[in-house]
Formats: structure tokens, sequence, C-alpha cells
């Protein structure tokens, strides 16, 4: 296990509010949430790829009531500290190539939030693919990720996921992820850009499909 858990769990029943405030130091979750909102208001069928121990997920199944949820991550934690209503979120340990594979074009919303920076290079693309073999035609998938800076806060970020998630991280610019997502979606499917409080480095894509 990576130490960041191990770390969190001493916490106890504390830990969720200890994981929301070391994530409050770099995204401000419900200005991220206005922005999915602005982008995507009414989706039916959601996809969140990374979910992760399910903060967004929160935040998501509040905006979006009557939408389904399938939250999916390739740890075995997923959605461990998720809060929120079940009737209709569902968390899995898949990936999204699975996901693809099953339940293709099934999805009018797709998000992925500070995932791509764990991913290998060489895998990069593969995923991306996947997400766009998910989205149902004219969906909406929502790119979120970290930018790197000559910053202290950048420095720190970078340290918590080497030293706390134990990945070998590596981050992409605005312009080279919009190239990626090109590569699959093609020219022109990036229609908006955004930053989200409190750090210019978190910057987020709207695509369509």
């Amino acid at each position: 296990m990576a130490l960041g858990p191990k770390i969190r769990k001493m916490f106890g029943r504390h830990e969720p509010a200890v994981a929301s405030l070391y994530r409050s130091m770099f995204i401000d979750l419900d200005a991220y949430l206005a922005r999915i909102e602005a982008w995507v208001p009414a989706p039916r069928r959601i996809l969140e790829v990374g979910a992760g121990e399910g903060a967004v997920t929160e935040r998501l199944d509040k905006a979006f009531p009557a939408a389904e949820i399938l939250a999916i991550d390739i740890v075995p934690t997923v959605g461990r500290l998720y809060q929120g209503s079940r009737g209709h979120v569902t968390f899995a340990q898949k990936t999204v190539q699975e996901v693809a594979a099953e339940q293709p074009a099934s999805f009018d919303f797709v998000i992925l939030s500070d995932v791509i920076h764990h991913v290998p290079l060489a895998l990069r693309g593969e995923i991306i693919g996947a997400l766009r073999a998910c989205l149902a035609p004219g969906g909406s998938l929502i790119f979120k990720d970290w930018a790197s800076s000559p910053t202290p806060i950048h420095w720190l970020c970078k340290a918590g996921d080497v030293y706390l998630t134990g990945d070998n991280v590596s981050h992409v610019t605005p312009d080279e992820a919009e190239a990626m997502i090109e590569t699959s979606f093609g020219k022109g499917a990036v229609i908006d850009r955004a930053t989200v409080a409190p750090w210019r480095n978190n910057f987020a894509m709207l695509v369509r499909g």
C-alpha cells in the first residue's frame, strides 16, 4: 500500500474530513462542480473514470440526482469514502477499456479528473480512445488535469503524488492535452477551456463527441 492511505487510515472516523482538507489545498471541488454544471447541465448517464474514493462522485450525485452514475477505478478501494446516495450510483473496479467493450456509446457524459498524469505515456492514447468509445454520439467529455509550473504549489502537488500515492507521474500542458484528445476525437473537438480555483494549474476542457 502507498504511504498516503496508511497515513489517512490513522485518522479513523476523521479520515474523510482530513482527506477533504488535504484535497482543498489543490482544488476547490465546489468550483469544479459549478464548471461541470455550466458545461453539462442535464446529463442522463454519467461515466466517471478514475473515481478514486468518491470525492467528485459525491458532488455529481448531488448535482444530478436523476442521472445514472457509473464510477470506475482500477484500485480496489474505489468509492471507499463515498457518502452520497446509492440508488443511482454504482462503483466498479474496472478499466475504461473494459467499459468501452461492455457498454460502447452508452454515456452522454464522461468525466476524467486528475487521472492522465498518473497513466504511463504509452497507454494515454488508448485511454483517450476508450473514453471516446464510451461516449454516446453528441455526448460530452470533461477532461481535467493539473499542469506543471515552477511554483511551490506544484512542487507540493508532485511530492504528494510521488511520496503519498507512490506513482511516477508525468504532467501534460493544456496544449498537449488538447492535441492528445484531438487524436481520438478529431480536430476542433475541444470546444471550451477553463481553469479551476484556487490554482491555474487546474485546467479543464469540454469535449464534444
